[in-house]
């Protein structure tokens, strides 16, 4: 079951990046007696498949993932993994796999 703050960094991943697919694993208990935790920021791995990443670097999709994220980065989120996919390499990804 997701947790509510997944639930809220899903919900804006697809709203801001008009996301067709989003994956959002809260990993914060595995990090639990980290530095970053103590102000109850999450440690989050998320996958983003979306046509916005078509023509970026990873670097400038990755951007993208963290102004879509805005305050949330400042407030909900201590560390953040992420994989990000335009729907044509999320297919070829998941065909490969």
């Amino acid at each position: 079951m997701a947790t509510p703050r997944a639930l809220t960094i899903e919900q804006e991943l697809r709203r801001q990046l008009d996301a067709t697919h989003v994956e959002v694993i809260d990993d914060s208990a595995r990090h639990a007696d980290h530095l970053g935790a103590e102000g109850g920021r999450g440690h989050f791995r998320v996958v983003v498949v979306s046509e916005r990443f078509a023509g970026l670097s990873r670097v400038e999709a990755q951007r993208l993932v963290y102004r879509a994220l805005g305050s949330l980065m400042a407030t909900d989120i201590h560390a953040l993994e992420m994989q990000t996919f335009t729907p044509q390499a999320w297919t070829a990804a998941r065909t490969q796999a």
